[in-house]
């Protein structure tokens, strides 16, 4: 897998690419008003994109009915030395259909736990936690 960025002003806004050649603006947060997401943001899209994916393709393949699909991927940060990295990231899915509570509990997990690229590449370093909200209602994960 290979990416490019091109920087595009005469600053920090740059247009990424990758193999599909869809562009992302990259963008320094400092500098507002930003024309582009964070490295930082790109990395939570990530998590969330990735597991999103895994979600829908496991609830569809066990015939499941799903009306709306939202996400809410905040990253908790902690200094060390000159740099905020990650130390924790908490998911909190929205699922809406005709959609049994184990099937979408189970769904998660395996996303998190076995096929999301992202979050099994962070694993190590990052506590990455998730909440299901099921037609409005918290599921207790056990």
């Amino acid at each position: 897998m290979k990416v490019t960025l091109n920087r595009i002003n005469d600053k920090f806004l740059f247009e990424a690419k990758g193999g599909s050649g869809v562009p992302v603006f990259i963008d320094n947060k400092t500098d507002e008003p930003s024309k582009g997401a964070s490295p930082m943001e790109l990395l939570l899209m990530g998590v969330g994109g990735c597991s999103a994916i895994d979600v829908i393709l496991i609830l569809q393949k066990q015939r499941q009915e799903i009306t709306s699909y939202k996400m809410e991927v905040e990253g908790q940060r902690k200094e060390v030395r000159d740099a905020k990295p990650f130390e924790g990231i908490h998911v909190t899915l929205h699922l809406e259909g005709k959609i049994d509570e184990a099937k979408a509990i189970r769904a998660a997990a395996l996303s998190f736990e076995k096929y999301c690229s992202v979050s099994i590449t962070m694993e190590a370093s990052v506590k990455i936690t998730y909440t299901i909200v099921l037609n409005g209602r918290s599921l207790e994960i056990t």
